[in-house]
């Protein structure tokens, strides 16, 4: 290796890309050379020539340095921690939020150690002239175990988008979650883990995954029951008005969610009732108090969708990027110009967050109130789109010119692409970690948990150059223990669980490591296999792991009985060649049975039902995985209903499988009525109760 080969090798090193790492068949690889500068590039550290190397390991240099204290400092509660050798010999002092003194000295000469104060939260640590922000976490997060409850907690898992209720024009809303809480509540839940609701893209309702938002930072309007704005008259006043009544009927009766014409038709009702809003003045005061209240965040991302929505409408397509560059700076003048003189425009975003807010807060409320210990459970994207909100208003936290993905592996031999962006790790050091304090407030605002997506990501992420393929990335690694940490402490603020999404291929230490920090990872039905293929039983399943009979991304119970998973994959051509895969069903059914058996969900171990005889399958399996040690059971919707259909099926699907379109066939508030999911959720309380 040339001295500038081992130069830019030792320059991703320091920087937190791993030049070394292992497939998921455990077979060493080397990220080539080219990939390395790509990567390193996009993290402001170019590389491409000796000055260019000698400049960027200059830069790391000094931002590693310890001369200057960092805007914060992650500690754990009452145990010690470094100063930097700069503010060694110091005097000085911790305070809490409210000026109280928490521990106060001098540093000796050669002293390089404080202790943490044993009160967690954000606490000011001043050096001498210098101070910063010291975030004092617990050794673990926020526990079902403290939510002072003596029953076996279980939930229902929904995507909210699917949810139905009289009147809705085609896709779910908050006033219908409410109805499915009170439903789950009735049935003794304690959960309901809903779909992420992150702010998507007003003007490019055709892109509705709720995976690929626009910012992780606010919530998706289009959920924004329009009767609740201004009451039922005004909304039926406001259809009537724009002929909208035969639409909306129309749309309520699809068996698949049409998103542009039910968002159009949503908005346009939204957009009327933000007007008339504007002749009730205490409701004019309480919008303008809510909007001081979040500042410059909110601005911004009502600005942009304003700016998007006009650049689209003058032919622009694309996200940010594709304006003109002298709207590319949020704080710039142009920007400026433009929010002045389209005020309402950007009015009606920022009044559409407020009743996004009102309306997911008072689903919380009404599952804490219906005798729920847990009630919502959010989800968080593991990332956002690089042309959406979060990524103008925060270009210098968020990744450029990377997308997240995943290396080749046994799901899937191609790698991926997720096209989405993320925090840098420098950008959130620089920042004091506020855009992912953001993120996780705003997630755990209006729910008693948050399932956090693809969780290793909080370790390490593979980084995907824009222009090359999914399987010329990098592993670039976070500062996971001071994210970790901060995790546990939102958790704690905010008495809310923790889970996280570690299927697929992790390291061998890292679902023990995030057990160890009080997170829960998730175990499901499908994977819970032996060496020999069969289906382990629930009483060996993890402790310290949510527990569930499938995801949105895996078949249905009843899909997987019957075989409607393998025609989609063999439609899609996800199926593998050379592999009998309806045979091995056969089989696989046969294993599943013994094992419902075995547990006690179910009798009759010689004669499983047949293939189309799903329900006795469906009914047994919930109680079998509510048998599980598990902190919390949550078994999804569909499950409890019996249906074969699954919500979304991985990989470039959409144009053969309808990806998260589908809607449930009952109504929110007689969801868990019928006598599938009735003897569903009976199953599943008796399951709890035998653990």
């Amino acid at each position: 290796m040339s001295d500038l080969a081992a130069r830019l090798v030792e320059l991703a090193e320091q920087a937190g890309v791993d030049v070394h790492w292992h497939d998921a068949n455990g077979r060493p690889q080397e990220v080539p050379l080219p990939t390395l500068r790509r990567v390193l590039g996009a993290l402001g550290l170019p590389c491409e020539s000796a000055q260019q190397l000698d400049a960027s390991h200059e830069l790391l240099r000094r931002e590693n340095d310890g001369s200057q204290l960092p805007p914060m400092r992650v500690v754990d509660a009452g145990q010690p921690f470094d100063v930097p050798p700069a503010h060694a010999a110091r005097s000085y002092r911790i305070e809490d939020a409210d000026g109280i003194v928490l521990g106060e000295g001098s540093l000796a000469d050669g002293e390089r150690q404080l202790r943490a104060p044993a009160q967690i939260g954000y606490h000011r640590l001043l050096l001498g002239s210098a101070q910063t922000t010291l975030a004092v976490a617990p050794a673990r997060a926020f526990g079902v175990g403290e939510l002072g409850v003596t029953r076996r907690a279980w939930g229902v898992a929904v995507q909210l988008s699917s949810l139905r209720r009289p009147g809705d024009g085609g896709m779910g809303d908050f006033t219908a979650l409410e109805q499915c809480v009170r439903a789950a509540a009735a049935q003794g839940a304690d959960a309901v883990a809903i779909s992420p609701v992150h702010a998507m893209f007003a003007a490019e309702p055709e892109r509705y995954s709720p995976y690929s938002p626009s910012s992780r930072l606010f919530l998706n309007a289009l959920y924004v029951d329009p009767a609740r704005v201004g009451g039922a008259e005004a909304a039926r006043t406001v259809t009537d008005a724009h002929n909208l009544r035969q639409e909306m009927a129309e749309l309520e009766w699809l068996d698949r969610i049409d998103w542009p014409r039910a968002a159009r038709a949503r908005i346009t009702l939204l957009r009327s009732l933000f007007e008339w809003s504007t002749a009730d003045s205490e409701l004019t005061r309480r919008f303008s108090a809510f909007r001081a209240r979040q500042g410059e965040e909110l601005e911004r991302h009502a600005r942009f969708e304003a700016l998007q929505l006009h650049f689209r409408a003058h032919g622009t397509r694309g996200g940010w990027q594709a304006w003109p560059a002298t709207y590319h700076d949020p704080a710039g003048p142009a920007v400026a110009v433009f929010a002045r003189e389209h005020s309402r425009d950007v009015a009606l975003h920022a009044f559409l967050q407020w009743q996004a807010v009102l309306g997911l807060d008072a689903a919380q409320r009404t599952a804490r109130q219906a005798g729920m210990a847990i009630g919502l459970i959010a989800d968080l994207a593991v990332g956002s789109d690089p042309g959406g909100s979060q990524a103008w208003s925060h270009q210098g936290e968020l990744l450029q010119g990377l997308s997240v993905g995943a290396p080749p592996d046994l799901l899937n031999r191609n790698g991926q692409d997720w096209g989405l962006t993320t925090f840098s790790p420098r950008g959130l050091r620089q920042s004091g970690y506020s855009g992912y304090l953001a993120m996780l407030r705003t997630a755990l605002a209006h729910a008693g948990g948050v399932r956090i997506d693809h969780v290793l990501g909080l370790k390490r992420l593979w980084l995907v150059p824009h222009g090359a393929g999914a399987t010329e990335g990098a592993y670039l690694r976070y500062p996971f223990e001071d994210l970790l940490r901060l995790l546990a402490l939102e958790s704690h603020l905010r008495r809310a669980l923790v889970i996280g999404e570690d299927l697929g291929t992790v390291p061998p230490d890292f679902r023990q490591r995030i057990a160890d920090n009080g997170v829960l990872g998730i175990r499901v039905l499908w994977f819970e296999r032996a060496q020999d293929r069969g289906f382990i039983a629930p009483r060996h399943w993890s402790p310290d792991a949510m527990a569930t009979t499938s995801t949105h991304d895996v078949p249905t119970v009843a899909g997987w009985w019957c075989g409607r998973d393998l025609e989609w994959r063999q439609r899609a051509g996800l199926d593998e060649p050379g592999v009998d895969e309806a045979a091995e069903r056969v089989a696989d059914r046969g294993r599943l049975w013994r094992a419902l058996c075995a547990s006690g969900a179910a009798q009759d171990e010689h004669a499983p039902p047949a293939p189309e005889d799903v329900v006795p399958v469906v009914v047994a399996a919930s109680g079998h995985v509510a048998r599980a040690p598990a902190p919390l059971v949550i078994v999804p919707a569909e499950d409890l209903l019996g249906l074969c259909e699954q919500p979304n099926l991985p990989g470039p699907t959409d144009e053969v499988h309808p990806n998260w379109r589908r809607r449930l066939p009952e109504t929110s508030a007689a969801l868990f009525d019928g006598p599938v999911a009735s003897a569903c959720c009976q199953a599943i309380t008796r399951g709890r109760r035998e653990t």
